[in-house]
């Protein structure tokens, strides 16, 4: 017997016109004229996610991964929980989209449907139905495949932010929207699954909490480019403090919890933490087991939230060692969560040009 839960039934508590969870201040970014994301650049963050032409960017990425890594740019590692198989789709040159399937009802899931072949090969090697693509936000290379599995899929839903431009969510013409807002749960087949508001990298980014309690397995966070393992998304569209604010909320979850990441930036994330923590242990094992994993084009998740906070620093902003290695103290008077948002700041900035170079 199915307990797919009928559309329209979605647990979650009422909010206020910003579709924001409650204390959770949205906080534009700064000064026009200012550029806090370099080499990226505001000018071209504006045409990347708000016209054609990064639509046509996404496309020519799509055909280039295609042709550089026609088996994904990483070995996917399943995972299978009783009840439950998550299976990472490598795309592009270094996204993850993600399969979620219901073992026993053979219903699916997908997350972040960057590339639509590569995500309908894989429901077809696995003999699934799609029901629903949760999205973590607007941006090309997460969204860029909804609307091709739409139609393939004529009763799939597409979930997500109303206050991102997801494709197919606010498209008019799309027979399922399903605009989700903080805390609700979409239920597929018999797994359910928790939205998240995480505002900061986009204004609508939203993260996805899996349910393993019917199951006796871990929560599994699917966390878009909020979260990765070591690091953490821009704050394309957000302050420091809305970032460190949403950081805090995954920080909220359970130290077991598995987190799914948007990106393989593994390598790259924890080289750069150890250059801030000379003398973390934790940190050190996992560049270490990292550093191997990527000689073999294996994936680096999933990692758990216990470990991302002995060695992310961007999830270590009230750790003292952090704190002291750039150099900074908390002011008199200062409330510690200010002090955080500079901690966070500096660490962003540093991480920024550890990038350019």
């Amino acid at each position: 017997q199915s307990c797919h839960r009928p559309a329209g039934q979605r647990a979650g508590p009422e909010l206020g016109n910003t579709g924001l969870p409650e204390g959770v201040e949205y906080i534009p970014t700064r000064k026009r004229g200012k550029n806090p994301m370099k080499p990226v650049g505001v000018a071209w963050y504006s045409l990347y996610a708000r016209t054609r032409l990064g639509y046509l960017f996404y496309q020519r990425q799509v055909k280039k991964a295609r042709e550089r890594y026609p088996h994904g740019h990483s070995v996917p590692q399943p995972c299978c929980l009783p009840g439950v198989k998550i299976l990472p789709i490598p795309v592009l040159s270094n996204n993850y989209s993600y399969l979620v399937i219901d073992t026993g009802s053979s219903r699916a899931a997908v997350v972040d449907p960057s590339d639509p072949l590569a995500v309908q090969a894989a429901i077809e090697e696995e003999g699934v139905m799609l029901e629903a693509i949760f999205c973590t936000h607007k941006h090309w290379d997460h969204s860029g495949g909804n609307a091709a599995l739409c139609q393939k899929h004529s009763s799939c839903k597409v979930y997500g932010s109303a206050l991102d431009a997801i494709p197919q969510l606010t498209n008019a013409l799309c027979a399922w929207p399903s605009p989700l807002t903080d805390r609700e749960k979409v239920s597929v087949g018999c797994l359910t699954f928790e939205a998240l508001a995480t505002p900061g990298h986009t204004v609508g980014h939203m993260v996805y909490v899996l349910d393993g309690g019917p199951f006796g397995s871990p929560p599994c966070l699917f966390s878009g480019d909020l979260l990765f393992l070591a690091g953490c998304g821009r704050p394309f569209e957000g302050s420091p403090e809305t970032m460190l604010a949403s950081l805090d909320v995954a920080m909220g979850l359970g130290e077991d919890t598995l987190l799914w990441p948007g990106h393989e930036y593994a390598l790259e994330c924890l080289t750069f933490a150890s250059l801030l923590e000379l003398d973390n242990s934790a940190l050190e094992q996992k560049l270490q087991w990292a550093v191997q994993q990527r000689q073999e084009k294996r994936s680096t998740c999933p990692s758990t939230m216990g470990e991302e906070q002995t060695y992310n620093p961007f999830l270590r902003t009230h750790q003292p060692e952090l704190q002291e290695a750039l150099g900074l103290w908390q002011d008199w008077g200062e409330h510690p969560d200010a002090f955080r948002a500079r901690v966070l700041k500096e660490v962003r900035r540093r991480k920024d040009l550890y990038q350019a170079t």
